[in-house]
This record gives C-alpha cells, structure tokens and sequence, in this order.
C-alpha cells in the first residue's frame, strides 16, 4: 500500500465490540453495510465471505469490504476472542477507501497491539465526553501497527526485546503475583532500570500495565456470569475484594457490581 495513500486516510466508528464468543455465536447472512476488521486474539471462528470459507484463528486480521456476503460461526470446542470494528476508512475528501488486503492476514498476537485494543474497549464503553474522537485516534493507531506488520515486515520492532518479553509474560501469567522486581530478574535489569526502561517503551509504568491486564480480564469473567466479584478478584490476582473493586472503577468507571447487574448474574 502506497504510504501517501495511507498517511492521508481516517475512519469513522459506526460500532466497535470485545467478541467473547459462545458456543451458539453466529454472524447471521447479510450483506455488510460497513467495512470491518476482526482481530483474533484467541479461538478459532469460520467465516464465510463472498461465498469463500476461512477458518481464522489467534493472529490473524479478518478484512471484509463493504457490500460483501458474510457470515460467521463459532467454533464450539475452541472459542474465539476479538476485537472487531465497524465503520468507514475515508480518503481527504470523504470518499470510501478500499485497502489492498485479503480476507485474512497472519499478523500474529501482539501484546501492544491488544493494549491498544483494551484502551479503545474502555473509551467505547465509558463514552466520556469526547470519546469517539479518542476511539478513533486509538483505532488509528491499531491501523498504523497492521500497516507495518502487513507492509513492512521487515521494519524494526518497536519495543525493545527485553520488555515484548515481559509484556508477553505478563499476559500469560497475570494471575500470579507478578511484581518488578520479578520482571527485572527475568531480564536481567536491575529492578530501577527496569522501572525507566518500561516507562520509556511502553508510556506507562509496569504495575499500571499489570493492572490494565488484570482488570480487563476481570471484566470478561464478570460479563460470562460463570464467578462472582470475589471469585473473579481472587483469580485475577487480586488478594483484597475491595481494592479490586475500586481499582475496577477507577479504570473502567463502572463498578463489577454494575456488570453483574446488566447481566443478570
């Protein structure tokens, strides 16, 4: 894709969505009215375009133009998780842009990528004043990370390797009492280097980042209706209910309570 192209386009957000799926999910047969892009983070789903099946799995990035025939179903025995948008890729002049990508692209699951993603859920969601237009400078973000994995592979990652370690560590094993002083020894760096260089790289601090990760996972346990507030704190490595509780709404400004009712659990 043409650099020019891409550095002059914007978006629009008709409708953003987590995808946890169950067992029963299906996209029913329609013709899309918007352009969309799934990213698959875990699971395996088939989806069916313009007549064509493609099972799509963790990592790849699921593109359908506008007007074509979809539809999707999940695979029970291996649920998929997603990030999906819907909306409008639009040129300088307003004009509807139709990226040179296939149905499905290999990407890989990236864990920058995924806290872009969580950041985006949670403005969609909080819907702050102003919010559409964070959605849409986050989502042009995500956009810019694709464009380098899918155009130019070859760039140099962004992270250093150090901290894609942790970052990666952290998301596998963020129900164990993880702290910085674990994470410098795994790399290696003293526990005050460490803290600077995470800083530096990711625009955050490591406990912040942990926490993001726990809270977010907490609200997908909590949004399945399968544990309650204490269960879900203890399994996200939260040893205190409360604080749990209130570090939730602080970052999501609704409460775990507030989840549980909207569900009816």
């Amino acid at each position: 894709m043409n650099e020019n192209v891409f550095n002059n386009i914007s978006v629009t957000i008709h409708y953003f969505n987590h995808r946890i799926c169950t067992p029963e999910w299906v996209i029913e047969p329609r013709i899309t009215p918007f352009t969309e892009i799934t990213y698959i983070i875990s699971g395996e789903a088939v989806y069916i375009v313009n007549g064509k099946h493609y099972t799509v799995r963790a990592g790849d990035l699921v593109y359908v133009k506008k007007n074509s025939r979809e539809s999707a179903f999940a695979n029970p025995h291996n649920l998929m998780e997603c990030y999906s948008f819907n909306g409008h890729i639009l040129d300088l002049t307003g004009n509807e842009i139709i990226l040179p990508l296939p149905v499905v692209s290999h990407v890989g699951v990236h864990p920058d990528i995924i806290a872009y993603y969580q950041e985006l859920n949670t403005a969609w969601l909080v819907r702050e004043p102003g919010y559409n237009t964070k959605a849409r400078a986050i989502f042009m973000i995500i956009l810019q990370r694709f464009y380098k994995l899918i155009w130019h592979p070859n760039y140099k990652s962004d992270y250093d390797k150090r901290i894609k370690r942790v970052l990666q560590y952290t998301i596998d094993h963020f129900m164990e009492p993880l702290t910085v002083n674990d994470m410098a020894k795994m790399v290696k760096l003293s526990p005050l280097y460490f803290g600077r260089l995470f800083k530096n790289e990711t625009g955050q601090s490591y406990k912040q980042y942990l926490n993001l990760i726990r809270i977010n996972k907490a609200e997908n346990m909590l949004k399945s209706g399968i544990r309650n507030v204490s269960e879900v704190a203890s399994a996200c490595g939260f040893s205190d209910v409360f604080y749990f509780s209130k570090l939730f709404k602080r970052v999501k400004g609704y409460s775990p309570s507030d989840i549980i009712r909207k569900t009816g659990n």
